[in-house]
């Protein structure tokens, strides 16, 4: 479903939650202070789509960054990510400024049927698949901070949205330097995803080092330091340009010791492991597996 900017009344979604749901008694919290002692108030969360990967939980009301250099495939591996998601049962929103929503669709597609091109009979079946746990807001460009809350407000509010992803900063803030900008837009994000329950992935851009062998850490990251501050969990995706430039010259190459890609987990305020995870790529689906031999998963068998 496409989330058209003209058919809303934003004015309504564009200021904060309503005071009263902000003020509640004690008991209100017995649930969370039960979950809390038990040790399951931080655990409970959404899996990525991937066994290696089960020390890292995608919670409610948190806000994740995933970052990397232009080009290292980001958005490519969180369209996977998300159709992880809605697999699960949740609820997904893309709001992708830098790509039309077909496009961002195709590539989905192409991951979830597992083909290089699908035929319509696939296409049709996506479109049946988990339906209305799917949504696209559709804007491309640049966009205003307090439309975009605005969109975050009536997709939580009016459609039950539990994911949403931005993409990207950039694409909010106007300007590299403003750093007290970025610093207030992701403040915003944190504080309407603790007020929702919403969890939101917010895609960045990393400076490009002297090369791109080096995966670069939290560190590199455009812009203002407190974005990573502010956020709950820091990704970052990596691409193997070497051995994407090898593919590209012998499309029958294929190493099963040098991964395609790598996942770093930089930070995971409320989980335990923080570290690297190697993923290999297959082209025809352009899906991120596993290991060399791991087969690609089929979603719309599910």
């Amino acid at each position: 479903m496409f989330i058209e900017k003209d058919d809303i009344d934003w004015l309504k979604y564009s200021q904060e939650t309503n005071v009263k749901r902000k003020i509640r008694e004690k008991s209100d919290y017995q649930g969370s202070l039960d979950d809390y002692f038990a040790g399951n108030l931080y655990a409970k969360g959404c899996a990525l789509p991937w066994q290696k990967a089960r020390n890292i939980s995608i919670r409610p009301s948190e806000v994740s960054l995933w970052a990397g250099v232009n080009g290292h495939g980001k958005s490519l591996l969180l369209g996977q990510v998300v159709l992880g998601l809605v697999e699960q049962g949740q609820k997904c929103l893309i709001a992708s400024f830098e790509m039309r929503p077909e496009i961002t669709l195709a590539r989905m597609v192409r991951q979830a049927a597992g083909q290089k091109k699908p035929a319509p009979t696939a296409t049709q079946a996506f479109s049946n698949w988990k339906k209305d746990q799917l949504y696209l807001y559709d804007h491309h460009g640049m966009i205003d901070v307090q439309q975009m809350l605005a969109v975050c407000r009536y997709a939580t509010t009016e459609l039950g949205i539990t994911q949403i992803v931005i993409d990207s900063l950039m694409k909010c803030v106007k300007g590299e330097d403003d750093m007290n900008g970025q610093k207030d837009f992701v403040n915003a994000l944190c504080a309407l995803s603790r007020d929702s329950g919403v969890h939101i992935h917010l895609v960045h851009h990393m400076r490009k080092g002297s090369d791109e062998k080096s995966i670069g850490g939290k560190f590199d990251l455009k812009g203002s330091g407190s974005i990573t501050d502010q956020a709950d969990n820091v990704f970052i995706v990596w691409k193997n340009k070497e051995k994407a430039q090898i593919v590209a010259e012998n499309p029958h190459h294929f190493d099963r010791e040098v991964p395609d890609a790598v996942l770093v987990c930089e930070k995971q305020r409320n989980g335990e492991w923080e570290g690297k995870l190697k993923l290999w790529f297959d082209y025809k689906s352009q899906q991120f597996i596993e290991e060399a031999d791991t087969p690609i998963h089929r979603y719309l068998e599910n």
